[in-house]
């Protein structure tokens, strides 16, 4: 299973670039990686309005132009497309869970992935998806109710959709990526996540800021955080995981005790590597 989710979150920039995609947002991409990973109505266990969320991606999507702010959707997808690349081996079925418009799935080829099965909550999305040199089809269905049996799939890949289901004590906890982008202001920020159907969905949100409140946050964020160029910084923290169903063309691992060399005498090599030399 393939899985990358995005954490909201406003960071001080790493690196910093051009405008770039035909968007008034400006990409800084930092270097860091580091590798991390149900039920209906309100709670702890359940904190966000899945409904809300349907509502939100739906409007998204029926947007004149909603390719607008899919700028880190585009991103996100690539680098998901790269790390099913580097498995050599071609999957006869794949599985895109919240797949959206088809992310994933425009980067990827038919000597990779086979046939990829499309599922998101919102049937706006599928209805718009974009190109793909692969065969594929489109299921509405909620992310934490999946209509498939089990060992259906050889490839499981999700982009940018696990971080809005419920069971989230379930997440992955190895190695983030980080993407940065700058923005004109604070507004462009909540702005830019309405246009992706990143709104909250919090169960215990408040229905309404009021414009002072909003305005007071934006001066004091620019002040803490801003860049010298009057733009202010957002982080997207993307989670990635990559499994697959073994097939026989590739090795298998070895039995847990069955090594035969210690990492103590692997350390010993290079000195005799040394001593060689000389």
């Amino acid at each position: 299973m393939a899985v990358a989710g995005a954490l909201r979150g406003l960071g001080r920039p790493v690196v910093r670039a051009g405008w770039g995609g035909g968007c008034r947002r400006l990409w800084a991409l930092s270097g860091r990686f580091s590798v991390s990973g149900a039920s209906s109505g309100s709670g702890a266990l359940s904190p966000f309005d899945r409904r809300l969320k349907r509502k939100q991606k739906n409007w998204a999507a029926l947007q004149a132009e909603p390719s607008k702010c899919d700028y880190l959707r585009e991103e996100v997808g690539s680098r998901m497309a790269d790390r099913v690349f580097d498995i050599p081996r071609t999957f006869p079925l794949a599985l895109d869970v919240g797949s959206g418009r088809g992310y994933i799935a425009q980067h990827l080829t038919k000597e990779t992935v086979e046939k990829l099965i499309q599922v998101d909550i919102a049937e706006n999305a599928l209805k718009n998806t974009v190109k793909s040199e692969i065969p594929t089809i489109s299921v509405v269905a909620d992310e934490e109710f999946l209509p498939f049996k089990e060992d259906t799939f050889d490839l499981v890949v999700s982009s940018l959709s696990l971080h809005w289901v419920n069971d989230l004590p379930r997440a992955f906890r190895e190695d983030t990526d980080e993407i940065q982008v700058n923005y004109p202001g604070l507004f462009e920020v909540m702005e830019d996540l309405q246009g992706m159907g990143e709104s909250n969905c919090s169960w215990n949100r408040k229905p309404l800021l009021h414009r002072e409140t909003m305005l007071a946050a934006a001066a004091i964020y620019r002040e803490m955080y801003g860049n010298s160029d009057g733009s202010v910084p957002a982080t997207f923290q993307i989670y990635y995981m990559i499994g697959w169903k073994f097939h026989e063309s590739q090795a298998r691992p070895a039995q847990r005790g069955s090594a035969t060399v210690s990492f103590g005498d692997l350390a010993k090599i290079d000195g005799l590597l040394s001593r060689g030399k000389k």
